[in-house]
């Protein structure tokens, strides 16, 4: 596909703080990664290390690879992950899941043998639809018991869940309201933030919306996207023209296997005869059995 006949992308100035483009450049910026985690958890916070976007990692070669929105590591070692999603993909608590177990097993150095040096993590996703269905802004999840509710795993892991269209404004802080308007309506320039942080930050994602280099990165980055779309809709459309050979040749050893059964040929004789796998015999025997079982209680 050539450039010009691509669908443009959004400007970037019209990108807002649920992109994950804008997002992760913000937030590479530790001055704002630091007022979103703070306003999120209620606490000061001293990042260790510069925060870094789209962190990729996995468990080997042959498992699924994660890429990771900011990571970010605190003076205590506590682990950030901090993700934005914009549409429901039904599947965000197992994924948080999954997050988890990937970035755990990346933390301990071989040869550790206390479990207790795992650090503690926190994987926080903030988007604009409530995944829970309880109109709360922020939803914190932990281990506990259930025999006994107070009663805490202490893991030192937390997952917390964000909802932009939360409406429950007197269980949470006036600063995380602001916060949360400031993700979804970035572009609001008659915004005022009581939170002068948040002032700052708004002024600072302007700044980066109109700086040249970032524009330029952000045009990369969408063209790399777009080629690798291309490339996975190629790939997809080459795995369904072999899986549909293969189907062809499925439905056609059948018909053959079904022919010599009636015949009265055993399994060891029709693989012989149409020189297939005895394995693959049994299991397509199998199935024509099922199948006839199947037609039988229909009748």
């Amino acid at each position: 596909m050539t450039m010009t006949t691509r669908k443009t992308p959004k400007p970037l100035t019209e990108l807002t703080l649920l992109d994950r483009f804008l997002f992760n450049e913000v937030m590479e910026r530790p001055e704002n990664l630091r007022v979103l985690l703070e306003i999120i958890l209620g606490k000061e916070i001293l990042l260790k290390y510069l925060p870094e976007s789209e962190k990729e990692t996995r468990t080997s070669p042959l498992n699924r690879f994660i890429k990771l929105d900011v990571w970010a590591t605190d003076e205590d070692d506590a682990i950030y992950d901090t993700e934005v999603q914009q549409k429901n993909t039904y599947n965000l608590p197992k994924r948080s899941r999954y997050y988890q177990g990937v970035i755990d097993s990346r933390l301990l150095k071989p040869g550790t043998a206390d479990f207790n040096e795992l650090n503690d993590l926190f994987i926080i996703i903030i988007a604009p639809f409530d995944l829970f269905q309880k109109d709360f802004y922020l939803y914190t999840f932990r281990m506990q018991c259930e025999e006994s509710p107070g009663l805490h795993l202490d893991d030192g892991v937390t997952r917390i869940f964000l909802n932009t269209h939360g409406i429950n404004r007197e269980d949470v802080s006036p600063d995380l309201i602001e916060l949360l308007y400031l993700i979804e309506h970035t572009n609001d320039s008659g915004k005022t933030y009581q939170n002068t942080k948040l002032q700052k930050m708004s002024e600072r994602v302007r700044e980066i919306q109109g700086n040249s280099e970032v524009s330029v990165r952000y045009m990369q980055a969408w063209e790399e996207r777009v080629i690798e779309q291309q490339a996975a809709k190629e790939e997809g459309r080459k795995e369904g023209r072999q899986e549909g050979i293969k189907e062809g040749f499925r439905e056609a050893h059948l018909t053959l296997v079904r022919k010599k059964l009636t015949r009265g040929f055993d399994a060891e004789q029709i693989a012989e005869t149409l020189e297939l796998d005895r394995t693959e015999v049994d299991a397509l025997i199998e199935e024509i059995q099922l199948d006839e079982k199947r037609q039988e209680n229909e009748r």
